[in-house]
């Protein structure tokens, strides 16, 4: 894969842009996040989806019950197996959303400069003059002059059933709007925005403890979407709550940032948590047009920095009903590869969208071409920069590792690890080439029975940028002997060979512990 690594910088033949792509059996270093519900759901389109690139499938539980999302994972159960594709599993909450009840479902039509009142009476039908809401705190909690945005469900920002109130007045318990845009609401969820505004409902609210304390466990979730997340504790509380429900203790916690809450505790969420996603959607309400930009770009560079992933949404919104993104989406994913983003996080075109399998094959390889100008060689110096002197031990010995790969043109890093956590830092340096996490189980006991880990590790990899799973045979546990590493170390170069990732001659850097030493080294593949 390095063979073709250009840089912008560089002078590039303008004829060659032209030249066909080639294919690898790791089609882009960074991964894809699909949003599954009615049009991505049936084991051909799962399987679909995964032979396209999908490595995590999210399951969104403010659309569908656990009835309906239990059967959609049995079929991705069964798509996994008969494509030998792993994928992990993301439940993500619904946190502090604020809901429109339309009971009826039918069709409702607001006209600029009209009024429609927001009520949280649930009594009231709703219709184009008033709509009851699940929130009976909004009146407390706006005042005139106040920006609320109600939307489809994950819109797209392009449908027209978006709309845009400004407050008028507070009756109450009621809030009278005036309706800034014409727009026809029509679908089954709508949600409401209220832009810059403290909602004071709890991030993770027991429907959501619910939801986890059954769904979520019985499924062994590999990552939770923490929906809303405002303040660091925020994420400790989660996992405080993950810590009670026995082995999802392990599950990663994802903070969604969505709103300027989010964004002004930032730093303290960062640290607390495993990784973070982008909400573009809300995020784009919160903030003026001109500052998304800027707000992805620091919060993109913030996750590098300190090894963790970044997932940004909300990408190719267009193609919801269209084969093919606009020019400005197709340039707006490969920025976000080039800003450093471990992966893209589709909604709505893959929960509803028409073309699913397209739209995770399309985003992959506009991935992948923007892989190869990505300026490896500025971003190593700047992550070791940051780093600083002295380096713990690990983190010197993953940087290293990586330097070594691209000095002599490897075509693979392979990591040896229990934790996953020295592949995680590997990852962190963004190689050039695929990073093989060889995933060694270790025996452990609840005093009541005896099992492996090693399936969680090797499945939470497949939202980091760069980094491909394998597990090791339980027979060869992490306190092994050099024979069986060996072992591991020819299973693992063999999978490398069958995926045509190396062939002979081929050079490839190995990170592995021998004793209570870390090491390096490079071999030279035979014919």
């Amino acid at each position: 894969m390095h063979a073709t690594h250009l840089l912008l910088e560089e002078p590039i033949r303008m004829a060659s842009i032209l030249e066909p792509s080639k294919t690898n059996f790791y089609s882009a270093m960074t991964r894809i996040v699909g949003t599954l519900g009615s049009k991505s759901r049936s084991v051909e389109v799962l399987s679909g989806c995964l032979k396209a690139g999908m490595s995590v499938a999210r399951f969104d539980f403010s659309l569908g019950d656990a009835e309906y999302h239990q059967e959609t994972l049995e079929n991705l159960k069964i798509a996994v197996k008969a494509t030998k594709k792993l994928c992990a599993v993301m439940l993500d909450t619904v946190g502090a959303e604020l809901q429109v009840i339309n009971k009826s479902e039918s069709s409702i039509s607001l006209k600029a400069d009209g009024l429609v009142v927001l009520t949280p009476n649930h009594d009231q039908e709703a219709n184009s003059e008033i709509l009851p809401i699940s929130f009976d705190g909004l009146a407390k909690a706006v005042k005139k002059g106040d920006t609320i945005f109600m939307g489809q469900y994950l819109f797209t920002g392009s449908e027209t059933t978006s709309v845009w109130l400004e407050v008028s007045e507070v009756k109450g318990a009621d809030v009278v709007c005036v309706v800034k845009n014409s727009a026809t609401l029509s679908g089954a969820l709508f949600t409401l925005h209220v832009s810059q505004v403290h909602i004071d409902l709890p991030t993770l609210t027991e429907k959501d403890k619910e939801v986890i304390r059954t769904w979520g466990v019985k499924n062994s979730i590999d990552f939770l979407s923490l929906s809303y997340t405002r303040h660091a504790e925020d994420v400790r509380e989660a996992r405080q709550f993950l810590s009670t429900l026995g082995d999802i203790g392990q599950t990663q916690i994802f903070a969604k940032i969505e709103n300027i809450e989010g964004l002004t505790h930032f730093d303290e969420i960062l640290q607390e948590a495993d990784g973070i996603i982008l909400s573009r959607g809300n995020l784009g309400i919160d903030l003026p047009p001109e500052k998304v930009f800027l707000f992805q770009k620091a919060a993109v560079y913030k996750c590098n920095m300190a090894g963790k992933p970044a997932v940004v949404t909300r990408v190719v919104d267009s193609m919801t009903d269209n084969l093919r993104p606009t020019r400005a989406e197709a340039t707006d994913v490969a920025n976000a590869v080039l800003d450093g983003t471990d992966a893209i996080l589709l909604g709505a075109e893959t929960l509803r969208g028409f073309y699913p399998v397209e739209t995770i094959s399309i985003v992959g390889k506009i991935c992948a071409e923007a892989e190869k100008v990505f300026n490896q060689d500025l971003y190593f110096k700047k992550t070791v920069k940051y780093v600083g002197e002295p380096m713990s031990h690990l983190e010197s010995i993953a940087s290293s590792a990586v330097r070594a790969a691209i000095k002599v043109k490897a075509s693979i890093i392979i990591c040896f690890t229990s934790s996953g956590r020295a592949a995680r830092l590997i990852a962190k340096y963004r190689p050039t080439m695929p990073v093989l996490s060889v995933v060694i189980p270790r025996l452990k006991t609840n005093q009541l029975r005896w099992s492996f880990t090693g399936a969680f590790e090797a499945r939470q990899s497949l939202i980091v940028r760069g980094l491909f799973p394998m597990l090791a045979d339980p027979r060869h546990p992490a306190e092994s002997t050099n024979s069986t590493n060996e072992s591991v170390l020819k299973v693992a170069l063999d999978h490398g060979k069958a995926s045509g990732v190396i062939k002979s001659h081929d050079r490839v850097v190995v990170c592995q512990k021998v004793g209570d030493s870390s090491v390096v080294k490079i071999i030279e593949l035979e014919d």
